[in-house]
Order: C-alpha cells, then structure tokens, then sequence
C-alpha cells in the first residue's frame, strides 16, 4: 500500500515538476487578466480608428462595411445557391427555406478540392476551377436551366461598396493566386461561369466566412450579432452602429463589420506580446510582418507554433534528453489537430507518446507530459486572445446600446473551435470574466458558412421586397412640385370663393370676416381680461398693456382642464364650465369687483357679423357639446355669467386664435399682417382688401379674414391627394367628412395617420414581425408629439426603440428605420401642404397690392410648428418654391393667442373711441 502511495507521489512530483519546467520556458506566453484587460484597451482603441475614415489606413483593425445590414427574421423564404471558398478545400450548396411558415431550411452540399498550384497560380484559374464545380453541381442537380440567385462567401479581406461589390485587399491562409488583388471577386467569378457556359446565376451578395457564420446562426437565434471564425484563420465581425461607420453614408441604422482581427498588431503595437517563437513563425510565413494577431491564435499556424517550441526546448536539454529527429525539425509535421490530440482529457498522455512516436522520438513520461503542457498553454493563450478581442467587440456593443447588461448571442465556426477539446470551454470562460456586464451565449454553426451566404442572400431578397412594398405603400405621401402647384391653386380658387357672395357657402374655406380692422400702433393701453378656448385646456389672462416710449405687456394666467365630457356634453355645461373657471381667476386675481374689457379667442369656426358677435358654424379639435352651433358664443358666455350672477364683464371681441397670433407678433412687427396655427388644428389669417370682401359692406380699407382654412377639400377638390390612411382616420373621426385639410395637417391627426400606416404594415408581415399589439390598435395611442420625439436628428435608433416599447411595440432596429421614415413622410407631406396654402395667401396678397415683390411677415403658433424638429424648416422651404416673388418672414408667437385677444380688444376701443 505504501507503494502505491509513493508511486502515486513520485508521478504526480514529476509532473508538477514538469509544468513548472515548461511555465518558465513559456512564461512569454502566459497572460493574466490585466494583460487581457490591456490587450482590449488597445483593440478598442484600433476599433475607433479602423471605423473613423481619417484614421483608417493607419488602423490594423480595417473595420470593413460588409453592407450587410439586417440579420435573418425568420420570414425568408426561396431556394438558394452558396459557393465557400476560403481554405483547401471548398463548398457548393443548394439552401430551401421553407415558405410554409415553420421556418425549414433544407440543404443539398458538395465539397470540392482546392489543390495548391489553383491557389497560388493565376486568379483566372482559380475562378475558371470554382464555376466548373459550380457547374457539376447544377448539373447533377438538373438546376442549370434557369437563372439560381447565389451568395459567395469569400473568406478574404474585401473592400466592399455595396453587397455585390467586393475587391480583394489582400489573400490569407496560403492563397496567393496573382491578379486578383484590387480587382472585383464577383466579376471574376460571373466571368468564369460565362467562360464555363451552361449554367446562369445571379450573385446577390458577397460576404466573408464571419459574416456567414453569424447570418446562419441569427437565423436560430435573432440575439446574434457577432460572428468569430477561429479555423485555419480567425476573423471577426458584428453588428455596428450605423452613425459611427465614417466609411459609409447614412446614420440610420446597423451594418455588420467585418474586423478583419487577424491583422490586430501588425503595427507593433502587440510587441510586448509577441514570443521569440511568435518572430519564428512570423518569419517563416508567406506574409512577413502581417496577420501577427491570427498566427498567434489560428489552425493554420497551432501545431507549428508548438514544433518551434519543442525544438527549441529539445536544443536546450529540456526534452528528449536533447535529442530530436529530422522529423521534429521539418516544417510542418506538426499538426493543430495533433495538438487538439494531445490536449484531451483521459487519453491526452497516450496520444501525446504516439504522436511523439511518429515524428521518430523516443519519449519518456516526463518528456510527454511536458509536450502536453506546451500544447495546453499555446492553445490557451489562442484562447485568451480570442477572448480578449471578443470581449472587446461586446463591450463595444453594449455600450452602443447605453444598457447596463447586453443579452447576446456570438455564432462560433471553425476546426479549432469545433475540434479542439477544451478551447471552447476556455474562451466562454475568459469572455465572460472580461465582459461581466454581457450575458453571451456561443452558438456552433453547425451548417457552416456557406448557409450564412445563402441567408445573406435570403434576407437581401426579403429586404428588397420588402423596401418595394413600403415604398408603394408611402408613395402617395411624397409629393412632387406640380402636385403642389397644384394645392396651391386650389387653396387660391378656395380662397376667392369663400369671399365672394354667390360661393361663399359652397366654398370649402369659408373666409370668415373677424371684423378686425387694424393691427396694433402702439398707442394701446389699459387692462383687459382674456379668454383663450380651442382645445382640451383653457386659459385666462389678465393682460396690462403699457404704451409710449417703454411699451408693454405684462400678462397673469391660469391654465384650466375642460375634461371630455363637458367638451362633449351641453352647451350649457361648457359654458358654465368656463364662467366658473373666470370665477376662480377672478378670485385668485382679487379683481371680481372690476368690469374689465374683455377678448375672447374662440378657435373654432364662427361667422361674424360685428367684432363682438360670433355665430359658430361647427366644432372642431374633439368638441361636440350640443346646442352650440348656430348660437352666438358671446351670448352664450353673456348668459353663462348671467347665470352665475357673481360679476360683470363687458366683452368687446371675439377672435379666432390666429387672428390673435396676428396681433400678438403684429404688436412687434408691423409687417405682420398673416396668422398662421398649426398645432392641434391647423388655420390661417390674414389682412385682406375690403374691396374683395363681398359678405361684407364697405370698400375702404382692410379686414382680417379667418380663412377656416382646415374645410379645404370638403368639397373634394384635394381627394386625388388623400391616401387610404387618410380616409380611415376621417371615417373614425367625430366630424367623418369635414376639415379634411386639417386632418392631413394638424396635430389631432399626424399620429393616427402613422398608426393606421403602421397597423397595414404590421398586418402585411412588414413590421414588428407581423405581431400587431392591443397599444397598436388602440385609437390616439400614437400621439403626435411622437413624430416629434422620433424624428429627432439627435435621437439615437435605441431611443426611438424606448418610444415604441413605451408604447407596447417590440421593436427591431430594422422596425426603428421604418417608423421613423413613415412619421417623415407623414410629418414631411404636413408641412408642405401648409406651405402650399400659406403660398396661395401670401400670392394672393402680393397681387392684391399691385407689387411685384411683397415682403411680409408671418405670426406663427401650435405645438406642431414650435415642436417638431423639421415640419417649419420644411414649410418654409416650400412657400419659398411656391411663391418666389414673395420674401415671408416668419416670427414665432410666444405669448399665445391670449395676448392677441387683449391686443385686439385694445384696437377695438381704440378705433371705437376715435369714431
């Protein structure tokens, strides 16, 4: 028994002995975590500059755009051919992907040889050699009769213009055919298959073996966004942030990069690093000085790395008793499948001494167990650099992604991952120490990355499907010059309708005269109360108007709810609902006791016949209270104080809320002499000619018109505008078949427009994979002041990703795209519909006055305008297309149409007390 401990002792001593003997030999080669740590500062760092266009042909890091944008959804569907070449040998494939829903994917293969003299022969031989094999294939198959779409995956660094454009930068892993660097792979083989005759294909997409292996892994798993191949070579690719690709246009979005890792270090940077044994291999390769970080890591160079080690030793005395044979000492005997041998578990030690034994050694024990060691830390260290890298690449992710935990999967091919028993095991270890905060799981491309080509190919086909049915389904929002011309004539013919007596009440704008006769000289003073109603708040103000030398207006207000069910319940109600309101405010102000003049901005559709007597002719913004239209608004508000019997007002004017914004800005600008909302409606104002206003009596001088420009197209002069969207939103509203105008321009309705677009895209497979929400189909969920949110130009895609979770939709960065390009388009058609029409006003005034050139200046209001990041940009641009002799200055209302009231009110007494 004591025996068999001391034998026991005696070989677990001499293999600890062992160990220790080759840990110093390699110390080089054996990294902590802080140099691991060291190792990602340091890719990081290569990252940004390989992606930065000032800094990429310094950068070992090349960062290539593969122009692959959008990993698998699960929706493709078709069949496929793949071509696979990167190594000695490569492969033909035909891909089904099933169309019956379950998502199948069939695969029919062969694999052909690559020999040598085709790989460093002429570039035109090695094309010629794949589209022969290309060809046995399709015709085995009986497939070469018609036209096959085709993905290439070439596993060579490329710089890439677009999928199907791919120039080869420079060969790897033995190749080296002449004539192909700098030149279009794709081209070369659509040549050879032209030169081969027999059969036709289309080749869709060219990609690198990474990119491949993560598109066929994210059809399994759509968390995948990063592929690492570590095979004969290494590589690297994932998924980047569009906006941080200098190297191609756009910001919207994802792109996958291919890193081309391989070369990480061939700047010196990875000195520190490199062994004498690194130098050795280095040397001896058929590239000097390049792909440093892959002949530190990949197959191709493992098991040589380990002869040059066990030379050296044996040289030293440290193994086989200083003896080595011709074997041990001919490049290449060597093998990174002999080291995944000697590295396995239980007969790792016996393998080692038959592998040993071949390259004509006579190994002892010792000898074997020190060979093992050198296996184990050469693969170790391939696996710790690996891992660094990687855990680089996630870092990076995640922080695109501002979370503080990243869930992703990293689709893994390549023999040395698949092959070698414990390298796996070992890089998901070291990744997930360097990268606590990402949750990482591995998948194996079991199908290799030829699939990857053909869903690469699968995805491009549905993308372009895809983009096609958007496109036709946003068309009709985007219009051209001529179509607006065309609303622009027709809001002008609206126009003089509506002021003529004999069309005024068949016009779609009705051209309300507000009786105000003048803007503001600067001689008003004095202090007056304001009411401001038209829309789910109301406001009253104490406005102080100051004239003379120091002029100004210094306002008081509280902000009241008019909850839905007065704003749809009597008349009465809402009445009473504002007079106990003016109560309150009157109360707060301690100024019940005062009769104070009074405006009241009522922004709804009313037909004057005096500056004080407004008879509204339909609610608009979600009002329904009964017993209102017909009825005079003042002699309502008369009786709702009457009612109340707690104070008096005497109530000079009641204004629309544009003539108000006039008035507000006109106080500042002279030239301001047009009103315009655009907000939860949409209406303009502006100064006309009494002559042209037939409704009412007199010649002299102007008046201001409210246009209730929100009718145009009632009448449906506009229909041949209006989208299928636009007619569901108009069948669902309060008031189905008037404001049409506004309804395709204000606020209430932009982002009902964009649900209903987004319900028909959803329902047609197109968007949020085809799983429409209970939010998604609730009415109003999608409020306006989400366009404004989501077309930010300095809102990231994640962010928008946040407002569409917000709103119960599970949003991909592809969905993100798609969503903000449909509140474009909604926000964009807006915008230029009210330019069209602020164009037909401010021509119409231009002519009024006999000038060739009229400048003028436009007092704007509402949320849309103030809020949205492109919609008075747009406007602007247009009115300046439509109406180039006139030079339209637009000023922002900051004060409101409450002011305007008080101002107006001002005039009136003003005017009333010169007569």
């Amino acid at each position: 028994m004591l025996a068999v401990h001391l034998v026991s002792f005696y070989f677990a001593k001499l293999k600890e002995d062992q160990i220790k003997k080759v840990d110093r030999f390699l110390y080089g080669m054996r990294l902590s975590d802080e140099q691991l740590k060291d190792i990602m500062v340091r890719f990081r760092r290569e990252m940004e500059k390989g992606l930065n266009s000032e800094t990429n042909l310094t950068s070992t890091l090349k960062m290539l755009p593969t122009h692959v944008r959008s990993t698998p959804d699960r929706s493709e569907k078709g069949e496929f051919l793949a071509l696979d070449l990167g190594g000695s040998k490569f492969k033909v494939l035909q891909v089904k992907v099933s169309e019956d829903g379950k998502q199948n994917v069939e695969m029919d293969s062969q694999v052909y040889p690559m020999p040598e003299e085709i790989m460093s022969g002429k570039g035109s031989d090695l094309f010629l050699h794949v589209a022969e094999c290309l060809k046995d294939f399709m015709q085995k198959r009986q497939i070469h009769k018609k036209q096959q779409p085709l993905g290439f995956t070439f596993a060579f660094p490329c710089r890439q213009n677009n999928l199907v454009d791919g120039e080869l930068i420079s060969w790897t892993k033995n190749y080296k055919a002449r004539g192909v660097q700098g030149t279009s792979v794709v081209d070369a083989l659509q040549k050879a298959v032209q030169n081969v005759g027999g059969i036709d294909v289309d080749v869709l997409a060219v990609v690198n073996d990474t990119v491949a292996t993560m598109m066929t892994c994210g059809y399994d798993d759509q968390y995948c966004e990063v592929g690492v191949i570590v095979g004969t070579g290494t590589n690297a690719c994932y998924m980047e942030e569009l906006r941080h690709i200098d190297l191609v246009e756009g910001d919207e979005g994802r792109m996958c990069i291919n890193t081309e890792w391989g070369a990480f270090g061939d700047d010196g940077s990875l000195e520190d690093f490199c062994t004498e044994f690194d130098r050795d291999i280095d040397l001896a390769s058929i590239n000097p000085g390049k792909q440093l970080f892959e002949k530190m890591i990949s197959g191709l160079y493992m098991g040589e790395l380990v002869r040059i080690i066990l030379v050296k030793m044996a040289k030293k005395g440290l193994l086989f008793k200083g003896m080595m044979s011709d074997s041990l000492r001919t490049k290449g005997k060597l093998k990174t499948a002999d080291v995944a041998e000697m590295e396995k578990y239980k007969e790792g030690l016996s393998n080692t001494k038959q592998i040993l034994t071949k390259l004509d050694l006579d190994p002892s024990e010792d000898d074997c167990i020190a060979v093992q060691h050198v296996c184990t830390i050469v693969s170790f260290r391939s696996a710790n650099l690996c891992a660094a890298a990687l855990a680089a690449i996630l870092t990076r992710i995640r922080e695109n992604k501002k979370v503080k935990r990243l869930r992703t999967t990293v689709g893994m091919d390549g023999t040395v991952y698949k092959t070698h028993p414990q390298f796996a095991k070992r890089l998901h270890k070291v990744v997930r120490r360097l990268a606590p905060d990402c949750d990482v799981r591995f998948l194996l491309s079991e199908s290799g990355s030829a699939k990857g080509a053909a869903m690469v190919t699968a995805v491009a086909y549905r993308l372009v499907s895809k983009r096609l049915a958007i496109d036709e389904t946003l068309a009709p929002f985007k219009l051209n010059q001529q179509q607006l011309q065309m609303v622009k004539q027709k809001m002008r013919v609206e126009l003089e309708c509506g002021l003529k007596k004999d069309t005024h009440y068949t016009a779609s704008v009705k051209m309300l005269p507000s009786y105000v006769r003048g803007t503001p000289d600067g001689t008003e003073r004095g202090n007056f109360l304001a009411l401001d109603l038209g829309g789910t708040n109301f406001r009253v103000l104490v406005v102080k108007i100051r004239s003379g030398l120091r002029k100004s207006v210094r306002m008081y207000n509280k902000i009241y709810a008019i909850p839905l069910e007065i704003m749809q319940g009597t008349g009465e109600e809402l009445f009473d609902h504002i007079v106990q309101c003016i109560s309150d405010f009157l109360d707060y102000m301690g100024m019940k006791n005062t009769r104070l003049p009074l405006g009241f901005t009522f922004s709804f559709p009313c037909r004057q016949t005096g500056i004080d007597k407004g008879t509204l002719i339909s609610w608009t913004k979600g009002f329904k209270a009964t017993d209102c239209e017909g009825q005079d608004v003042v002699d309502m508000l008369r009786e709702g104080i009457k009612r109340r019997n707690e104070f008096d007002l005497d109530i000079v004017a009641v204004v629309n809320d544009t003539v108000g914004t006039m008035m507000t800005c006109a106080y500042e600008d002279p030239k301001c002499e047009i009103g315009l909302i655009v907000g939860t409606g949409s209406n303009a104002c502006y100064m006309e000619e009494m002559k042209n206003i037939e409704t009412v009596e007199g010649d002299e001088g102007r008046m201001c018109v409210n246009t209730e420009w929100g009718g145009f197209g009632d009448n449906g002069c506009i229909e041949y505008l209006r989208t299928r969207f636009d007619r569901e939103v108009d069948e669902q509203s309060l008031n189905a078949g008037k404001q049409r105008y506004e309804k395709m321009t204000s606020g209430m309705y932009l982002g009902e427009i964009v649900r209903q677009i987004l319900l028909d895209l959803t329902r047609r497979g197109l968007l949020f994979r085809g799983q429409i929400s209970e939010r998604l189909r609730t009415r109003g969920i999608f409020e306006t002041k989400f366009l404004s949110q989501i077309e930010s130009d300095r809102l990231a895609l994640l962010q928008v990703r946040g407002i569409l979770q917000q709103l119960g939709l599970d949003s991909t960065c592809d969905d993100s795209i798609i969503v903000k390009e449909v509140c474009g388009v909604v926000s964009r058609r807006a915008a230029q519909l009210c330019g069209a029409g602020m164009a037909a006003i401010v021509d119409k005034m231009r002519e009024n006055r006999g000038l060739e050139h009229l400048e003028i200046t436009v007092g704007v209001d509402g949320t849309l305008y103030k809020l949205h990041p492109h919609f008075s940009r747009i406007l602007k641009e247009t009115v300046r297309e439509l109406a180039p002799h006139c030079d339209v200055t637009f000023v922002l209302s900051e004060d409101g149409s409450g002011k305007g009231a008080a101002l107006i009110t001002a005039v009136a007494k003003r005017i009333n007390s010169a007569a």
